[in-house]
């Protein structure tokens, strides 16, 4: 194993925003190779996350983003433990760039947990009609269902959605690593999506 530098926590640090013990901790569990470090820190704060999320967030921003032409707009409240992280560049960008998602993906629904169960079954009844027409064996219908349901989650839920700047990860996945990253519980309150000459249903 090659000699952990300062050069190389730094470097780390600036990546990852992980605390210093954590950068060298990070590196001698994977024998100084930076990118298994960045990728071992990152699996230590989802893991970290999971213990968060139950933590109260009630510091935060209301966040705002118009569309260029002036034609859609979206207001949201983001939440975190302190008012500390949430005047740090990250947990801003954070804001700045749900907001962007929402204008441009239009979800339906913060998490999957809220879309109301009558919507998910009027969903399935509609994806089983689709399977039938397309001569799927009824034994498998349920489980072509179950696929199908998880695309519609996809759509219409953010934290389900890929990320519009890094499609490699979901809004969800993005919220976590910021959270890892700022050591907090961070919380998509509400939000809200204007579009010029809509009319609420």
């Amino acid at each position: 194993m090659g000699k952990i530098t300062i050069e190389m926590i730094k470097e780390l640090r600036q990546r990852t925003g992980a605390g210093v013990l954590d950068c060298k901790k990070a590196l001698q569990e994977t024998g100084g190779d930076m990118e298994a470090a960045v990728e071992w820190l990152r699996k230590k704060g989802i893991s970290s996350y999971e213990k968060r999320k139950h933590r109260t967030a009630k510091e935060g921003v209301i966040a705002s983003y118009i569309h260029a032409g002036n034609r859609i707009g979206v207001l949201l409240e983001l939440n975190c433990e302190t008012d500390f992280v949430a005047r740090t560049e990250i947990f801003q960008q954070l804001a700045k760039d749900l907001a962007m998602q929402i204008a441009a993906t239009d979800p339906k629904y913060i998490s999957r947990e809220d879309v109301p169960p009558e919507v998910i079954e009027k969903e399935k009844e509609i994806l089983r009609e689709q399977a039938r027409n397309e001569g799927r064996p009824e034994s498998a219908i349920e489980k072509i269902v179950e696929g199908r349901l998880e695309k519609f989650f996809a759509e219409f839920c953010l934290l389900d959605q890929p990320f519009i700047k890094d499609d490699s990860k979901t809004v969800g996945d993005l919220i976590k690593e910021v959270s890892a990253k700022v050591g907090e519980n961070i919380v998509l309150r509400r939000f809200t999506r204007y579009v010029l000459g809509e009319t609420e249903e």
